[in-house]
């Protein structure tokens, strides 16, 4: 989300404005709020109290400046040029209710599941037959990371696309994120995607579905076309984050390990903390939203397709602090760290000990920025059943905040493979 200029989106975004086309707030939530009244979906307004604010504001201004190497830039950790900067704007120049009110316009629900209460958005598209969406994030990131490419995939018609590429979009918080409620103990990928498939089937409705993530939304969006496949009809990912459990098998398979297993080194430090010991971690986090902004800000700089060491040439301020400000507000960074000690409970990356795969049809969405170097397509399709395969020109890990256009682009692509688009009628899901 951009609260100073958004990222231009496909031509036509500016007929959102101009022509008042989509219904405001109050009519939107009637016109989303059309489900299975037993399944106890409750609309969803984000309201931070001000003595919440109030208490932010007193912790950034405490915060007690320390020293860094003097050769230190952005090369052992978050830049202290930087985050003395960025708090400086979070004291003086960011204002959390205008970014609250730009959330709320979109429709938000949460009901429960397992025992959670899990947040979502839910977007009905334009049209008679929206094809379902879910899309889902991963950590550091939140929903607001889709905050510009909801509306497009809802009404494409807005933005210069056709009605019959219409998605109902449903974004959720995963468990222990953001707005949704926590698991009682650390649940990893595989278990969210029974959760998302529970929330999409059993409290929506739907019969069936194409997910699409990025980080963990791509690892839980691999389980659900792995264990769920007769609901989740198929699946989109731009990130690889699965392994296959016989290894490399060519020279170029085994050149990519290497060089991945290089590559992550400086990577390795927050994924071993916080899927070995994320409570330690968690104290001096919990108490510091300085803390919290320095963890999650040094990951956008250094996983994003930027200019140099400027986090600024694809992130605004507010961008970064609307995300940081969830994390803070809702108290979720310790519970969001758990996702990595699940994972090492489920079993790691491997995705299956017998040499099965994912057969939903697949696309993959390749950003060249991405901190999770792809393997070649061989490998990858030994993983899944590999339907689109697309080698963007720009981007990095957060696709949907730094290429919102070739992501939905990409999206739209692949969801024509199981629509009739002459008629609207879906083939699948």
């Amino acid at each position: 989300m951009r609260s100073r200029t958004r990222k231009s989106l496909p031509q036509g975004s500016h007929l959102k404005h101009q022509c008042g086309a989509l219904p405001n707030y109050e009519a939107r939530l009637k016109l989303n709020a059309s489900y299975d009244p037993h399944a106890a979906c409750r609309p969803f307004t984000i309201s931070v109290p001000d003595e919440t604010l109030a208490e932010v504001r007193r912790r950034v201004a405490a915060f007690p400046w320390h020293e860094m190497p003097d050769d230190g830039g952005w090369n052992y950790g978050a830049n202290l040029d930087y985050m003395k900067e960025l708090c400086a704007y979070w004291l003086d120049g960011f204002d959390w209710r205008t970014q609250e009110a730009a959330i709320n316009r979109l429709p938000h629900f949460t009901a429960p599941v397992e025992d959670m209460d899990i947040h979502f958005i839910h977007e009905k598209g334009s049209g008679s037959n929206p094809m379902p969406l879910l899309i889902l994030h991963g950590w550091p990131g939140g929903v607001v990371e889709f905050l510009d490419i909801i509306e497009p995939l809802a009404h494409p018609e807005l933005y210069g696309g056709h009605v019959d590429d219409a998605f109902d979009v449903i974004a959720p918080s995963l468990p222990g994120f953001g707005y949704s409620g926590r698991p009682p103990r650390p649940i990893g990928p595989r278990k969210m995607a029974e959760v998302m498939n529970q929330l999409m089937t059993k409290v929506l409705g739907y019969r069936g579905y194409l997910a699409q993530g990025g980080d963990w939304g791509g690892a839980v969006s691999s389980w659900l076309g792995f264990d769920h496949a007769a609901a989740c009809r198929a699946i989109h990912i731009n990130i690889l984050t699965m392994r296959h459990a016989a290894g490399p098998q060519t020279d170029a398979e085994r050149a990519w390990e290497a060089k991945f297993n290089s590559d992550q080194i400086m990577e390795d430090g927050y994924r071993t903390q916080q899927a070995t010991r994320p409570q330690t971690l968690s104290y001096a986090m919990m108490d510091s939203p300085v803390g919290i902004a320095a963890w999650l800000v040094e990951k956008f700089k250094s996983w994003s397709d930027i200019d140099g060491d400027d986090i600024e040439s694809v992130y605004t301020k507010d961008t970064l602090l609307t995300n940081i400000m969830i994390y803070v507000t809702t108290r979720t960074f310790n519970t969001a760290s758990w996702i990595y000690y699940g994972r090492r409970e489920e079993g790691g990356r491997v995705l299956s000990a017998d040499d099965r795969r994912v057969e939903v049809p697949t696309a993959c969405a390749l950003f060249p920025a991405e901190m999770l170097a792809w393997p070649p397509r061989s490998y990858v399709e030994r993983l899944y059943n590999v339907q689109q395969w697309t080698e963007m020109s720009r981007g990095g890990h957060f696709a949907a905040l730094e290429q919102p256009e070739l992501l939905i682009d990409d999206i739209r692509k692949f969801a024509r493979t199981f629509r009739n688009t002459a008629t609207g009628k879906q083939t699948a899901p």
